[in-house]
Formats: structure tokens, C-alpha cells, sequence
């Protein structure tokens, strides 16, 4: 039987249906690309294209995206600026909420969208590169009550536009060039400026570069991780790395931020020896999104500042010689979390002491046991939770700690946040590519000034590798009991 084909096809809407009233710049185009079959209360995804392209050269960089629209039931919006080089990310319209610049025009026609298709309003993405990855960030800042995440290729922080912009041709010398630089303080101060007042949820970001753009400096990416980390309240250092993961189209080194409840709110991928324009990693950006599926909610549960209720300590391991201690693991940290359970004597060899009763903490920490000891529970690499602080299995003496605890309440192989309340949730983990490539993204015309884009991100397989492990032995463990 013939695959089903899909009558779907990007179409512009009118100005005057998605702008309304609202007082818009004249160039503003709306391109929308529904799909036959819509999803309950569909998600929807921006995708803004490069300076110097178009609305329809932008559908043919995403096969990928398309084609999830169509499986998935999600909406993808194009905007369009002919007659333009670059979004206007530089000015004071653009980078105040509702101010009549380019990016209230985007948050018109999501508002159209969502009001049209009856679209999911907690579920609102953005992604671009070059120009489009420029907008994704302004758009993260300046619309932080509209969108749920972004994934911007080789863009600028947010605000570094307006540093030397020329109206004319809709470029900074400055800011492309890597001379724009400020503190954490500062970047998070002017993104917060942006949008004052607001004290909701802030997106979550992705950013992707090549390391040898020669379009827009890779300092650009430095910046930003300075102005997120700040906007988002994360630490200066990532909650986890890892190095030449393997894309659909390159390799990166990759560094992650994890949020209080343990999600990882915050990517920087960087592509060593990689240039300007790429092609989309379209398979791990759906990911990040949760678009690679169809139904369910975002991959980031609102976090109230609650690292979840206290896991359970970790249990010693079993065999191995009598009397060697190992820790219990700490349970899901946070700054109400719940008491963890004492750790469980071990098992063969000679009995270990029973491990100390409940010890209440601001996060759970369990007591610890003694019987023979493997490590402790092994924190999730990706900034993800473990699981509940499982020590490894048999026979070696060393002492292992629980899953440590970020600040504000991440939690390591203790409890995490999860949905139940139970402890150990996974983390993302390392995330695997789906598909071919999509179409380069190259740019063209007024930016010249036209250069090329790529990304990059850091991982330890072996603690996800190791984890699974211990989660699995602990349950089958549990099973014959």
C-alpha cells in the first residue's frame, strides 16, 4: 500500500486577520504550515529564518521538523521580513514587550495560532539560526511569558544586538564581531528590563555553535552562557559535560545547566572546528522540545523551588566481606525535601550492621549502613536525577557517596522530582539523533556580510551506563524478595 501523502502546505494569513489592530512593522509576514491531522491542543513551533533568506526557503532547512508536524499534530509559524537582511533584534521596539517591533510580531501570530487552532499556550517553541537564532533568543527574553523553550543556532545573547545596530541593513559590527561583552549581572539585569515586572516562568534555552564561525564570534556563545545561567538562576559552572557527542550532521561538546528541581534548563553546544552555517539538529532539538512525540506534556515540569520529597537512602551493597561500610546516598535534595529511610543491611558475606534509623534533613540524607560496600548512588551525567541512591553490587570495599546535590535542591541519586513524587527520575541522559540531515542553512544577500553556522555539547556515558546498572540489579533484588 503507498504511503499516505499529506495535503498540507505552508500558506501565508493575511496581516489583518493575525496582526489585528496591533500596530506592527509593515514588512511583517505570517506563514503558517498546519497539518491535516492536528493534535489535541497542538503545540506550536516558530521557526525564523536566517538574514538574507525567506518563510519558504526556511520550510525546506527542516524536513525533519515538517515531517514531525505531520506525525505529531504540532503547527509550525514562519515568519517572514522581505525587503529586509536581518530581524530586527537591535532596537528598543524589539527588545521591550509589546513595544511594535519584530518580535511582538511573532508573539502576534502565535497569539492568532493559539486563538485559530485552539493551540496549546504552555506549549509554545522557538528555533532559528544566524538572524533566526538571533530572534529565538530575543524572543526568550523579551516574550518569556508566551514561550516555553528555544533552540537558537549560532545567535547572540539577547540585547547584544543593539550594541553598534545599523538600522540600515539590520546588523552590529560589535556584537557579530565578539567586542560585546558584560558581566552576568549586567546581561541578566538588561534581559530582565526587557519584559519588567515579570516574575513567572522563564524559558529554557538551547544554543548551538561552531567554534571557527567567522560570522558571528563564537564569544557570542561565552556571552550568552553568561546571561542564561544569570536569567535563569543557575550556577556559573554546568551541572554536567560531556564531549564529541555524535549529531545527525556533526560532533559536539556539550555542557548543561539543571534547574533546583534537577531539569535541565539550559544547553550549550559547541562544534569544534565547525563554521557558521549548518545544518539543523533537527532530531535533538524536536527532543528538547518533546516534539519527537506525539500527545504528552513539556519535557520541564514548572518548578516551584521544591527538590521533591526525600528519596530513599541508599541501600549497601550486597556480598563482599563483612564490615566494610558504604554509604547510604543522599535522597533528593532540596530545601523541603522529605527524610530518607535508613540504609538496608547487606546481603551475603557476613552480615553487615544494620544501617541507622530515618535522620531527618533538609534533604533526606539517609543514614548509612555497613555491609559490604559498592559505590554509592551514582549521579545521572546529564544533570538528570539518579536513582534513589543505589550502591553498586558486591565485593568492593570502596566507599561510595550518594548522588550529591546541586544548589537549590537538584537532586543526585537521591529522590528527584517527579511527577509521583518518587525519587529518581531520570535525567535526559545522552540523546540520540533520529534521521538524515536537514537542508544547510545558508545565508545570502544583505548580510555581506553572509557567513556559515554549527554547534556542540559534553556527557559521561559511563555514569548513565553504570546507573542503569544499579537500578536494574536493585530491582531485580527487590523481585526475589
Amino acid at each position: 500500500m503507498p504511503a499516505r501523502g499529506f495535503a498540507a502546505s505552508l500558506v501565508q494569513v493575511n496581516k489583518s486577520d493575525w496582526a489585528g489592530s496591533v500596530k506592527l512593522p509593515s514588512y511583517m509576514q505570517m506563514y503558517i504550515y498546519v497539518p491535516d491531522k492536528l493534535a489535541t491542543k497542538p503545540p506550536i513551533m516558530v521557526s525564523s529564518h536566517s538574514c538574507g533568506s525567506t518563510a519558504t526557503g526556511q520550510i525546506g532547512n527542516i524536513p525533519l521538523s515538517k515531517a514531525a508536524a505531520d506525525k505529531n499534530g504540532f503547527i509550525l509559524i514562519l515568519p517572514d521580513n522581505p525587503g529586509q537582511n536581518c530581524w530586527d533584534v537591535g532596537t528598543k521596539a524589539s527588545l521591550t514587550h509589546d513595544g511594535g517591533g519584530d518580535t511582538q510580531g511573532v508573539a502576534q501570530m502565535v497569539k492568532y495560532t493559539i486563538t485559530k487552532y485552539g493551540a496549546d499556550p504552555a506549549r509554545v517553541y522557538a528555533m532559528g539560526g544566524s538572524g533566526g537564532g538571533m530572534m529565538t533568543q530575543a524572543l526568550m527574553a523579551v516574550y518569556p511569558d508566551v514561550f516555553r523553550a528555544g533552540s537558537a543556532r549560532a545567535g547572540v545573547p539577547a540585547g547584544c544586538w543593539s550594541d553598534g545596530y545599523a538600522s540600515s541593513n539590520q546588523w552590529s559590527d560589535n556584537c557579530a564581531g565578539g567586542r560585546t561583552t558584560k558581566t552576568a549581572q549586567e546581561w541578566g539585569d538588561l534581559v530582565r528590563g526587557m519584559d519588567p515586572g515579570y516574575t513567572g516562568h522563564r524559558p529554557r534555552l538551547q544554543t548551538m555553535q561552531g567554534e571557527a564561525d567567522t560570522t558571528i564570534s563564537y564569544n557570542n556563545t561565552k556571552e550568552a552562557i553568561k546571561e542564561w545561567t544569570n536569567v535563569l538562576n543557575l550556577p556559573t559552572d554546568p551541572t554536567s559535560t560531556d564531549k564529541g557527542y555524535k549529531a545527525a550532521n556533526a560532533s559536539y561538546d556539550r555542557q548543561f545547566w539543571a534547574n533546583a528541581c534537577g531539569y535541565n534548563v539550559f544547553e550549550a553546544w559547541s562544534s569544534p572546528g565547525g563554521t557558521h552555517s549548518m545544518p539543523y539538529e533537527e532530531a535533538d532539538i524536536l527532543k528538547f522540545f518533546g516534539l519527537d512525540v506525539a500527545g504528552g506534556a513539556d519535557p520541564e515540569p514548572d518548578c516551584n523551588g521544591m527538590g521533591g520529597a526525600g528519596g530513599m537512602g541508599g541501600a549497601p551493597g550486597a556480598g563482599g566481606m563483612a564490615g566494610a561500610t558504604s554509604s547510604g546516598g543522599h535522597g533528593g535534595a532540596s530545601p523541603a525535601g522529605g527524610t530518607g529511610a535508613g540504609g538496608m543491611p547487606g546481603a551475603g558475606g557476613m552480615p553487615g550492621v544494620a544501617g541507622t534509623g530515618v535522620m531527618p534533613s533538609s534533604g533526606g540524607t539517609s543514614g548509612t549502613g555497613t555491609a559490604a560496600g559498592g559505590t554509592g548512588g551514582s549521579i545521572s551525567a546529564n544533570g538528570g536525577t539518579g536513582t534513589g541512591g543505589t550502591p553498586g553490587s558486591g565485593g568492593s570495599l570502596m566507599t561510595g557517596a550518594g548522588g550529591s546535590a546541586t544548589s537549590g535542591g537538584h537532586s543526585g541519586s537521591g529522590g528527584s522530582v517527579s511527577s509521583s513524587g518518587q525519587g529518581g527520575a531520570s535525567g535526559s541522559g545522552t540523546t540520540m539523533s533520529a534521521g538524515g540531515s536537514g537542508g544547510s542553512d545558508s545565508e545570502s544577500g544583505g548580510c555581506g556580510i553572509a557567513r556559515s553556522e554549527k554547534s556542540k555539547h559534553p556527557f559521561s556515558a559511563a555514569a548513565a551506563v553504570g546507573l542503569a546498572l544499579f537500578a536494574f540489579r536493585r530491582r531485580k533484588r527487590n523481585a526475589t524478595r
